[in-house]
């Protein structure tokens, strides 16, 4: 029989899109959450309907049922609303334990608390509408694109006629908070902002700084602390609850902007953070601005610790990646991070991280810091090269019974094998702390993958710090096969060992004792009878992996 000219519809299109569904119908899914913003808000229901149910309509004809992420938090339809509504009520909750117009009279302050609260509420439901401008192109089934900045999506669909729109993700998106700005209209109509901003000069600024990632210098933002509180909480939640359900999402891609709001307030609020005054963490020369690290890491730890943010890191190996793949921080060269610079009146170079535009900082600061008429990074001289001791003299150099050899090879090809079978042979327990390889000098630092669960990452490397000198004593120790972690190590930083060695072992960080046998190791450690892992060496920096035996084929 032939086909008739409708058959080809009886298969679906490879993307089915998304159906261009009423606004209310997308309401009546989020009736529970809109229920209790209800209740948070306190007032009668007319109100409710006028003053909070109006920006919720308008909020959701422009996000629709569009997701927040391609494939991480809130990444299924409808996602960009969920996100909004949650935010917005954990903020407006937050509201009640703060007093926002503390220097004024009573009558005043009875005046504008309602205001402050109406506009938490709408910062933290707009939070994330620069997504709509940055990071998505939305299209019609016969190819038209969506006009973000002119009108609301559903508007747009009805306008039309459009039965289903489809998604594009941007490729590369970069995020800019800013564009929010622009759709905000969308949502609040000017005679929402001409009430917030009745009796006062200050309500409207700090809800547009918040809403479009903008700080506020010298004086402290109540509101964008809300939001920000309220996001990153939201945002851990369903982290959390995605990785229950449907396995391991992406970690870490929400962080950079709270790690750069940090920098952005010590900068411009912290004595300590004063650009090239004796002792600082910031230093601005001709070759770019630096930050001394990780004094600066425990500074911004130290900061949104009390802002009781969720999901923030702790380690200073995790924000230095985070700020290096979002663009912030510029790494000094393949495989190394940090630089070394050496500031005027510094006895000795100074580790620190370079910042790819000082703008990221400096913008905004009045008077704006002068560069230094010179260069910060240091650059050793170099030593003049000695003449090759001549072949038939071995270098005589006592070894130590115990101590791993060096493994560059020496005048004579045959003592390279020798050392090589030495190396591969040794017993855990001949192992030292440290392989005798590394310099002195050197410093052992975590270098794992981004998608390692963050709490197992920052346990990780508070263990492997204890490697260097001045740590006290070490926690963990290299064995023939890589670094031995006791599992107790986890216990000790609040993470169940199971779940550490469920995400090293996702992460392919683990190295078998044996190939056949547990992932597990058990050795005397500090005179104990200790059960660990064997983390692959090739995730701390500073040890010689040359010293290493090779995990068997098909591992690490």
């Amino acid at each position: 029989m032939a086909a008739t000219p409708t058959s080809a519809t009886s298969y679906p299109a490879s993307d089915p899109g998304f159906a261009a569904v009423p606004v209310e119908d997308l309401l009546a899914g989020e009736a529970d959450l809109i229920a209790r913003i209800k209740l948070c808000y306190g007032i009668d229901r007319d109100s409710f309907e006028r003053d909070v149910l109006m920006l919720v309509r308008r909020y959701a004809a422009c996000v629709h049922l569009l997701p927040a992420t391609a494939d991480n938090y809130f990444s299924k339809p409808g996602g960009l609303l969920r996100l909004g509504l949650e935010t917005a009520f954990f903020s407006l909750q937050g509201t009640d334990a703060h007093i926002f117009s503390g220097r004024m009279s009573i009558s005043a302050r009875r005046q504008l608390e309602p205001r402050w609260r109406h506009a938490t509420f709408i910062a933290g439901l707009c939070c994330e509408l620069h997504r709509l401008m940055s990071h998505i192109i939305v299209t019609d089934a016969a190819g038209e694109a969506w006009p973000a900045f002119l009108r609301p999506l559903a508007d747009w669909l009805a306008t039309r006629g459009s039965e289903r729109y489809f998604l594009r993700w941007r490729p590369q998106a970069v995020e800019a908070r800013g564009l929010g700005l622009f759709a905000l209209p969308h949502v609040v109509p000017p005679a929402v902002m001409a009430d917030l901003s009745e009796g006062n000069a200050v309500i409207v600024p700090y809800l547009l700084a918040s809403i479009g990632g903008i700080p506020v210098y010298r004086d402290h933002n109540i509101l964008d602390e809300l939001v920000r509180r309220s996001l990153a909480l939201v945002i851990d939640r369903n982290l959390v609850a995605s990785a229950d359900r449907y396995g391991s999402p992406q970690y870490g891609s929400h962080l950079e902007r709270y790690l750069v709001d940090a920098l952005r307030r010590l900068t411009s609020g912290n004595s300590a953070w004063i650009a090239n005054r004796e002792k600082s963490r910031l230093w601005f020369g001709q070759d770019g601005l630096f930050l001394v690290w990780p004094g600066a890491a425990e500074d911004v730890h130290q900061l949104l610790e009390a802002d009781q943010l969720a999901g923030i890191p702790k380690a200073p190996e995790t924000m230095l990646e985070l700020l290096l793949a979002a663009g912030v921080f510029e790494a000094a060269a393949a495989g190394r991070a940090t630089w070394s610079i050496q500031p005027p009146g510094a006895k000795a170079p100074l580790e620190a991280v370079k910042l790819s535009a000082p703008a990221i900082l400096l913008a905004g600061i009045d008077p704006p810091p002068v560069a230094l008429p010179q260069a910060l990074e240091f650059k050793p001289a170099s030593a003049p090269v000695a003449p090759q001791t001549p072949p038939s003299i071995p270098p005589a150099a006592p070894v130590k019974s115990g101590t791993q050899l060096s493994l560059i090879p020496p005048s004579e090809p045959p003592a390279e094998s020798d050392v090589r079978v030495t190396s591969v042979e040794e017993t855990p327990e001949s192992l030292s702390l440290e392989p005798a390889t590394t310099p002195p000098s050197a410093t052992f630092a975590l270098q794992a993958p981004m998608r390692l669960n963050p709490v197992v990452r920052d346990a990780l490397a508070e263990a492997v710090r204890t490697l260097n000198d001045g740590m006290g004593p070490p926690t963990v120790c290299t064995v023939a096969q890589g670094v031995f972690v006791p599992l107790e190590e986890f216990g000790r930083r609040g993470v169940q060992p199971s779940l550490a060695m469920r995400a090293l072992t996702e992460a392919n960080l683990l190295v078998k004792p044996n190939r056949n046998g547990p992932p597990t190791l058990s050795r005397d450690f500090n005179g104990n009878p200790t059960v660990g892992i064997v983390l692959d060496p090739r995730c701390v920096n500073g040890l010689d992996l040359t010293g290493f035996t090779q995990p068997p084929e098909g591992e690490g």
